[in-house]
């Protein structure tokens, strides 16, 4: 691990807006942030971008960035100290794990901002908006609660749209090509570090953004998906 690393991963350990792996958290994040404003997650969150700039377009509302990249971590958690962003925090975990840090109806949000689209079929499983994840998020989240899905891989877009269709999602927007939509929404003008290295797929952006049923499909219908996904690979899903 370089210098300049080992660096930031002592620092993040002194920074008050970042929880590494915490106990006593869930339930409690009203106390963390001494108010009682609705909470949105942005995860897989990077630097953090969305965090920071959400915070402070709606100092209304409180923020947290999931990651398990501290060195990522590093640089959105330092901006909000820089800027006094007391609405803003990171927590340190496996998504996978979020319902261990959140009790439930205590997510307001969910923003997944170019997260990686785990390309090959076999890591479907991977895909942050599979249903896996959805049930992990349903634990957590308010009933009627929406999940935004901001991402140039026409693949995870794709697939997205299919398991709203299969897990009886509500889809509320869909832009294939966001930037191309007139008058967009100041908070899908966000970019993400990910965004601006130019690194995506295509020239589009794509955006959803959809909320979860009341009761989602038994787990053996992921199996039925996977069969689906083998049955398109030859279309990119």
């Amino acid at each position: 691990m370089g210098q300049k690393k080992l660096q930031r991963f002592a620092e993040l350990n002194t920074f008050p807006n970042v929880l590494q792996y915490p106990l006593g958290v869930k339930g409690r994040w009203s106390h963390f942030f001494k108010n009682n404003n609705p909470i949105c997650l942005e995860l897989a969150c990077g630097k953090g971008e969305y965090t920071v700039t959400l915070a402070r377009m709606h100092p209304h509302r409180n923020f947290i960035g999931v990651d398990l990249k501290g060195n990522r971590i590093w640089a959105g958690a330092k901006k909000c100290l820089q800027e006094n962003l007391s609405n803003a925090a990171f927590l340190r975990t496996q998504i996978e794990r979020l319902d261990e840090y959140f009790e439930k109806n205590e997510i307001e949000e969910i923003w997944i901002t170019f997260p990686d689209p785990q390309l090959r079929t076999s890591k479907a499983k991977k895909r942050l908006t599979h249903p896996r994840f959805l049930r992990v998020y349903q634990k957590i989240m308010k009933p009627g609660s929406c999940i935004h899905l901001k991402t140039d891989s026409p693949a995870l877009y794709r697939f997205t749209l299919l398991v709203i269709e299969k897990f009886h999602c509500i889809l509320h927007t869909n832009y294939e090509d966001a930037y191309a939509i007139a008058n967009l929404p100041e908070e899908l003008k966000i970019k993400t570090h990910y965004e601006m290295l130019d690194i995506a797929e295509s020239s589009r952006v794509h955006y959803i953004k959809f909320s979860l049923p009341a009761a989602l499909p038994a787990k053996e219908e992921d199996k039925k998906l996977q069969e689906l996904l083998k049955e398109y690979e030859t279309t990119g899903v």
